[in-house]
């Protein structure tokens, strides 16, 4: 990246500023489509939506639901002392009946299986007795978790596709359910479970994420007006701020993308990196000397902090690009608009706010006195002091960075390496009534997490005697491993139609009732809704298993995984009839799991992308092999520290904290490339370590101060968000940055004192022992 000459540069400044009305005019052209399109990007917090639609899971996951539907399950828990009282049964049964009247609703329970005995059910004593007896009778309907102690459950099966769709659909269930269990309920309480409601809580938490660019805003008002003491410069700073955002997200809304979970980190990025460098740019304009004119002066800012911001953008851009590697959806989409946010950024910053900037008068210093001016004491000061305890602050740094980079890869044999969390249950805030629900109850219920084992063969093959039976089996050794909570299938289904007709809940054993079985099936799929779930009408080639575990991270996957193959090829070798068919593994579950296995490589393959690319960049830019490798210390320490405090306060790796890595290296750099710049500024002058580093401070000690204050309060916001990713991941990113310019004005300076062999112009004095 080698710069236009100083001269050339001012040129185009110059012409900039002369065609200063032109891009007013061309940018409130801009303005009114880009922020119809922005209005536009619609919102998916579905955690379905974490795995990119090329990955071959995903594409399998889809075409077993246009097989089978695409329906999403859940499950209400009626929550009673004595599930057989005829007045809990009398309110079960009305729920029920008032959500069969919606249309994408399917609900099933012990107490509609019941009813298919009856010529009518009132729930009175006797009624209720009968169902005692019913229900009782069998072990079928408690191992589906229909039934058990102090509860009756409901099943639902939405038929719903995308957010939209979902929302509305959980809205009339609320509805119906609250008119037909009106106060006083004989119910203790009526318990909503499953991924429809964790999507539909997310949903509704994340919009009101995006309120927290409020207290951003807020902040750059309070920070400017502090900093520059001037309306006029305020004005400037949100015009041209407002623009990188409309224009920003109106490219998303463009290309048809969707907000989702980690999708506020987008706008965020976008506005802190733009803040800061205009941070930058306006604190060097601000410097004017009283004998230079304001044109000349802002020309002359302009092309002096050219090079290091478009490097520091360029820097920030490429290793949010370098995002795109990843095999989670979000974070490739969030790698993808944040780098052609930040493009769009730079050509706003560097043709709009210099138009601001001359149209309103934006006063310098010489007008308007800015805050700040202990930094030039400050930097007199902190080279001899950094020169005395060079070695102890560079010790320190490395100590804390090593001990970082344990925290996060362990030790073998003695510490494992960080924990990657993908329990959808976990991303709701801990003090929510829907986690509490959860986490009371997941003793009492099989679990929440869906596996679907798809199995196909010839035309015929799923309603063959012996290939029921020995999918009867093949789904008994299921539901006899540990790692299984509940196995539904067709012969599920066939079991309980057979207890219904008198004749018991086992599997027919001669050969006769097994045929018999066989051709009730292919009777019953026409007039069957719920066999039609699990068996494929018309051709009869395709069946499937649904699996319901409590597996919620990589490695319970893998074992569920294992034990499903293991189990299918004991019900092969009982039953050779099975070995022509094929099983797939699919469904949510096993993308959840994939998800997980895919956060550490979004780590570690993005990181080292962007620590390559950042590294050319400076190479490019500062041409020195000491300041390349020395630029980095202050991030690279900050990163490693977040990764130390996350182990010691129990923080997991998610979707949202895995991107700390990569967004403090990105966006923290433009202070490095600030500090390094303005470092070889004051070297080419001639100048001493000493005298380069009181240079450096002079000039972007205060631009660094503040754009690191913008950068970690634009973060911090999202501290105060009810999702716990984005809080971790705001609260650690702006300590993240608080440590970096930490680092910048300590172990930085102290390792370009050690490397440089130098001593100070004015030798401190020994510290007091």
């Amino acid at each position: 990246m080698s710069a236009p000459s100083a001269g050339r540069l001012e040129r185009i400044f110059a012409r900039i500023l002369r065609a200063r009305w032109l891009f007013v005019a061309l940018y409130a052209l801009l303005l009114p489509p880009s922020t119809y399109f922005a209005l536009r990007v619609d919102q998916d917090n579905s955690l379905d939506r974490l795995i990119v639609p090329s990955d071959p899971d995903f594409i399998a996951t889809r075409a077993f639901q246009e097989v089978f539907g695409a329906g999403e399950f859940s499950l209400l828990l009626a929550e009673v002392d004595d599930p057989y009282a005829p007045d809990v049964l009398a309110r079960v049964d009305a729920i029920e009946i008032a959500l069969k009247a919606i249309p994408q609703v399917a609900p099933n329970s012990a107490l509609s299986i019941f009813r298919r005995t009856q010529a009518r059910f009132d729930a009175t004593p006797e009624d209720a007795e009968a169902f005692r007896r019913f229900v009782t009778g069998t072990d079928l309907l408690r191992r589906q978790g229909l039934i058990g102690d102090g509860f009756l459950a409901i099943a639902l099966s939405l038929e719903v596709s995308g957010p939209a769709e979902r929302n509305r659909t959980l809205a009339a269930i609320s509805a119906a359910i609250s008119a037909a269990d009106p106060e006083p309920s004989p119910l203790r309480k009526l318990t909503k479970l499953g991924l429809p409601f964790v999507n539909a809580y997310l949903d509704e938490t994340q919009r009101d994420a995006f309120d927290l660019f409020a207290l951003f805003v807020a902040f750059v008002v309070v920070l400017n007006l502090f900093l520059y003491r001037s309306w006029r410069t305020l004005c400037a700073f949100l015009l041209t701020l407002g623009v990188c955002l409309a224009l920003s997200v109106g490219y998303i809304g463009t290309t048809g993308g969707m907000f989702t979970l980690v999708s506020p980190m987008v706008p965020m990025t976008i506005l802190v990196t733009a803040t800061a460098t205009l941070v930058y740019l306006h604190s060097r304009f601000v410097e004017r000397p009283p004998e230079r004119s304001v044109r000349d002066h802002q020309i002359f800012a302009l092309a002096n902090k050219f090079l290091a911001c478009t490097a520091s953008i360029f820097a920030t851009a490429v290793g949010f690009a370098a995002l795109t590697i990843s095999a989670i959806r979000p974070i490739r989409e969030m790698g993808l608009w944040v780098a052609v946010g930040l493009a769009i950024s730079w050509v706003v910053v560097f043709t709009l706010f210099p138009a601001l900037q001359w149209i309103l008068r934006t006063p310098t210093r010489v007008e308007r006195p800015s805050a700040g001016g202990w930094i030039d004491r400050f930097a007199a000061w902190l080279p001899l002091w950094s020169y005395r305890f060079r070695w102890p602050l560079v010790g320190s740094a490395l100590g804390l960075s090593a001990a970082g980079a344990v925290a996060l890869f362990g030790l073998p044999g003695v510490l494992p390496a960080m924990r990657v969390l993908t329990d959808p249950v976990e991303y709701i805030d801990h003090d929510a009534t829907l986690y509490r629900d959860v986490r009371r109850l997941e003793k009492s219920i099989p679990g929440m997490s869906m596996t679907d084992v798809w199995i196909t063969g010839g035309p015929g093959s799923a309603s063959e005697p012996d290939v029921l039976t020995g999918l009867d089996r093949f789904q008994q050794l299921l539901e006899a491993d540990p790692e299984v909570g509940v196995a539904i299938g067709p012969t599920t289904i066939l079991r309980l139609v057979r207890y219904l007709g008198g004749q018991g809940d086992a599997w027919p054993e001669t050969a006769e009732e097994r045929e018999q079985i066989a051709a009730d099936l292919e009777g019953m799929l026409s007039l069957e809704p719920m066999l039609q779930h699990f068996v494929q009408p018309h051709a009869l080639a395709q069946s499937h298993l649904t699996v319901i575990s409590r597996a919620t991270d990589e490695e319970a996957f893998r074992r569920l995984d294992t034990a499903i193959r293991r189990h299918w090829e004991t019900a092969v070798r009982e039953n050779p009839v099975l070995a022509p068919l094929e099983l797939k593994i699919v469904g949510l579950g096993p993308l959840h799991a994939k998800m997980a296995q895919s956060l550490v490589p979004t780590l570690v393959e993005s990181f080292t992308l962007t620590v390559a690319i950042i590294f050319a960049t400076f190479l490019v830019v500062f041409r020195s092999g000491s300041a390349r490798l020395m630029a980095m210390i202050p991030s690279l320490f900050a990163i490693l520290v977040m990764f130390l405090v996350m182990r010691l306060t129990g923080m997991p790796l998610n979707v949202a904290t895995i991107l700390i890595a990569s967004t403090v290296l990105g966006t923290s750099e433009n202070d490095q490339i600030h500090f390094f710049y303005h470092y070889q500024e004051g070297g080419r002058r001639g100048g001493s370590v000493q005298e380069s580093l009181r240079h450096t401070l002079t000039v972007a000690g205060r631009a660094i101060l503040f754009a690191t204050l913008i950068n970690a309060s634009g973060f911090l916001a999202f501290g105060l968000s009810d999702l716990p990713p984005l809080r971790q991941f705001g609260v650690l990113a702006a300590l993240a940055f608080v440590l970096s310019m930490i680092a910048d004005f300590t172990a930085l300076p102290a390792a370009l004192w050690i490397l440089s062999g130098e001593r100070p112009d004015e030798i401190p004095a020994p510290a007091e022992r």
